[in-house]
């Protein structure tokens, strides 16, 4: 029952690392689409909140039970497919951390360009495709890792 359970929040937990980025980079590139810079700086607000709350949550809860699950279903820590999803995982990590500072930086620059009644700066744009660009790798990576952990292929 326990191993059920656990699975059961490692596949929920995977599915919030999943859909909290999609819906967090949807949320943004609406926003920054509007060019409202009171728009931005309370979706971007909200977004930083979302990144603490579900995805760093996520983020702890996805190796814990993963190793949890590799020792309760007799698997080597060294198979070659889950050796790709570490990889993959710290390679997600990599482009995230930069992102959730970006994000917090994001929303600053927009809340003091709607205090002062200014258009969003030049450094708001280049911060922006600096989080669009980021974000590709990132979600092909987690997808790469849902294949993994679906197929189990021998690499």
């Amino acid at each position: 029952m326990i191993d059920a359970v656990v699975k059961l929040a490692h596949v929920l937990s995977g599915a919030v690392l999943f859909g909290t980025g999609l819906g967090i980079a949807f949320f943004m590139v609406w926003a920054t689409r509007s060019r409202s810079a009171r728009t931005v700086a309370d979706v971007g607000r909200i977004v930083v909140v979302a990144d603490f709350l579900f995805t760093a949550t996520a983020v702890v809860v996805q190796p814990l039970s993963g190793l949890w699950l590799i020792h309760a279903q007799g698997w080597s820590l060294t198979e070659p497919w889950l050796l790709a999803t570490y990889v993959l995982y710290g390679f997600t990590g990599l482009c995230w951390l930069p992102v959730v500072w970006i994000q917090m930086r994001m929303a600053r620059l927009a809340e003091a360009a709607s205090e002062a009644g200014e258009d969003l700066p030049p450094g708001y744009d280049r911060l922006y495709w600096i989080w669009f660009a980021l974000g590709w790798p990132a979600f092909a990576a987690v997808i790469g890792i849902y294949i993994l952990m679906l197929f189990k292929p021998a690499l």
